[in-house]
């Protein structure tokens, strides 16, 4: 008899005990943080007595004693030592890999990975042996988007809605539309552009516009008007919550202290904008700075600066408010920024969440992608991508996001045009969600060997609709992803050697899955242990719906794959009756598996062979048993299926 096929068994492990009432959670847990107090004090940290010290040990090969030196030595870094000392970041990763503190050596491999000005190779692969059962392994979008369009064919999931659309002719010009961003009752959009050419060379002159939701739409954009805009080139505003007060930058303008500095701007009773005053050398320098925007509590601004002494091309900032006016900005430290390019940041208007653009994270889609951060205990995480949904292969900048999270606005170029953007939104992806701070994590092994599995995981959001990037089983089997607790999702996980696994989960904290499952063995045909037919009858019973349900799935995530169904009878009574029942039974199957998706016609085979293929003499109840059956064999393409690595 035809071996019987294993569903996939699941143990639930929360990671947190913690009872009683819960409480959305908004922020991750902490991640391990090396503090480096100088970033902001000195520019470069140098002590020769003690690198002389330090390389004596080494020379010896002492090195429990060279690294609570070298570690004291690393966290007295100023911003200079990140390019120029790189080597010690290096070294001192090394020995914490070598000392079991692995967490510690990501972080350290990951800051000369970000501020590297050398050859690298050799970190990078350092890196990825320590990194590669923890990274995501996204599937590529237009196979996600295909997987979408299989799964329209189940009732029970809705297809995700999330696809980006470009705002329109009210919003958007010819020319170059960008910096938006919203004020807290959604309800007013503000962005800048490039359409108003001035002179005869038709020269582009970057000014302020805002549009008005009415109705559902949004209003053809208006110009600020003067005194926001001016000869000047104006842009990358930010509101205060209660609309009153405006930030942007100004370029060139003779009170400036350098290319692009940032102004306030009052409203007054008359509702007209006024009293436009420069923020000062506290916040401004010499050089480009731009991009403000605003804390949750409005006492902090947050912007971008190519100033000199910072880590790259151009930094994040940050300046607070003080009893005499703004503090002296400070650099945003080397977690955020690299040797690149950090740009746009958005400060969550409810969240401890900062958003920016960068071209110098690890892990990146295209030219510029936007990533997340949250500050834990007083300081900034690693930058999370926010996923293939919304960075592609062009550039993704100047962005914000609605005060419900719902929308983010941002601007986008296409690969074949960087320059020429446009406003876009989408719907809010989970990775992009400030709430997606609950981890489910998982591992899929084979049943019978405990080797990983290879395949696709999927979540659904069955309460909010937000939609969920698909990612690849780690090279270990394992997955995570980031979402937003107290709702429930479907875990589905398919590969092209298992049926597909489906777990409905009501998240309410941190949790692991242990799954397991039987591979399918093609060579010969499965047999079900419950997908048996009362006596002389060929109606599809309840109890075998679940099981004929995961072929039903296992085809639409195959559509390159093929069945063939047997019907058997025992040898008892009339043959041709015989015959004619295990036709009737294999045809019930195909029209319940057809009636389940929509899929091309002649990709199932319905054949009855009545009692013609005993599997054993039928001498007892049990054997005429055993000869009743029906037997699904799946038919492999000779080809790889495209999606599955």
């Amino acid at each position: 008899m035809a071996p019987l096929l294993s569903h996939g068994q699941l143990q639930h492990i929360p990671l947190d005990s913690t009872s009683g009432l819960k409480i959305s959670k908004q922020a991750p847990n902490p991640e391990v943080h090396l503090n480096f107090p100088n970033i902001n004090k000195i520019a470069y940290y140098r002590d020769q007595k003690k690198l002389s010290a330090i390389q004596k040990l080494e020379k010896r090969k002492q090195y429990d004693r060279v690294l609570p030196l070298l570690e004291s030595y690393v966290t007295s870094f100023g911003i200079q030592n990140f390019y120029k000392d790189t080597y010690l970041l290096w070294r001192l990763g090394q020995l914490f890999e070598r000392t079991g503190r692995k967490d510690e050596a990501k972080e350290l491999y990951r800051l000369v990975l970000k501020h590297h000005r050398t050859d690298a190779r050799g970190v990078y692969s350092y890196y990825d042996s320590l990194e590669q059962n923890t990274k995501n392994y996204y599937v590529p979008l237009d196979y996600y988007y295909e997987l979408v369009e299989y799964r329209k064919s189940i009732a029970t999931f809705k297809p995700p809605k999330g696809v980006y659309l470009n705002m329109g002719n009210s919003i958007n010009s010819t020319y170059e539309d960008y910096g938006p961003a919203i004020n807290s009752e959604n309800e007013v959009f503000i962005f800048t552009s490039k359409r108003n050419l001035q002179g005869l060379n038709g020269r582009a002159n970057e000014d302020l516009y805002f549009s008005k939701y009415n109705d559902g739409y949004w209003e053809d954009a208006q110009s600020f008007g003067k005194p926001i805009n001016s000869i000047y080139n104006e842009g990358s505003a930010c509101l205060s919550r209660d609309g009153k007060t405006l930030y942007f930058a100004r370029c060139e303008s003779p009170d400036g202290y350098g290319n692009c500095d940032i102004y306030i701007a009052r409203m007054g009773e008359d509702g007209k904008w006024g009293n436009i005053t420069n923020l000062g050398p506290n916040v401004n320098s010499s050089a480009w700075d731009s991009q403000p925007t605003l804390s949750r509590n409005e006492d902090t601004l947050y912007f971008a600066s190519d100033r000199l002494g910072g880590f790259g091309l151009s930094d994040l900032y940050f300046t607070y408010k003080t009893k005499n006016g703004w503090a002296p900005a400070q650099n945003l430290g080397p977690t955020i920024n690299t040797r690149e390019s950090e740009v746009s940041p958005f400060f969550h208007p409810k969240y401890q969440v900062l958003y920016f653009s960068s071209r110098g994270q690890l892990y990146n889609f295209g030219d510029f992608d936007i990533y997340k951060t949250y500050k834990v205990q007083g300081h900034w995480q690693e930058p999370r991508n926010i996923g293939p949904l919304v960075n592609g292969r062009g550039s993704e900048y100047y962005f914000t996001i609605d005060a419900d999270s719902r929308n983010l606005y941002y601007a986008r170029s296409e690969a074949d045009d960087l320059q020429n953007l446009d406003l876009f939104s989408f719907p809010l992806p989970m990775e992009a969600h400030p709430l997606a701070v609950t981890k489910v994590q998982g591992i899929l092994t084979d049943s019978l060997t405990n080797k990983p599995l290879s395949g696709i995981v999927s979540i659904i959001d069955l309460d909010n609709g937000i939609e969920v990037s698909s990612k690849y089983l780690r090279p270990d089997g394992s997955f995570e992803f980031d979402l937003i607790d107290n709702s429930r999702y479907m875990l589905m996980i398919q590969g092209p050697d298992f049926f597909t696994i489906e777990r409905e989960i009501a998240l309410q904290q941190d949790t692991s899955f242990q799954l397991m499952t039987t591979l399918i063995d093609y060579s010969i045909p499965m047999v079900f242990e419950n997908i048996e037919f009362d006596p002389n009858m060929s109606e599809i019973k309840e109890n075998m719906k679940p099981i004929l349900d995961d072929v039903a799935l296992f085809l639409i995530d195959h559509p390159t794959f093929r069945l063939e169904i047997a019907g058997h009878t025992d040898g008892a009574g009339d043959k041709d009756f015989n015959l004619v029942l295990s036709q009737n039974r294999a045809d019930a199957i195909r029209q319940y598996i057809e009636s389940r998706v929509n899929m091309v016609q002649g990709r199932i085979d319905a054949i009855g062979y009545g009692s013609t293929k005993p599997i054993k003499e039928e001498k007892t109840a049990e054997d005429r048993k055993i000869n009743r059956r029906v037997e699904f064999r799946l038919i492999k393409p000779e080809k790889p299926e495209r999606g599955f690595k």
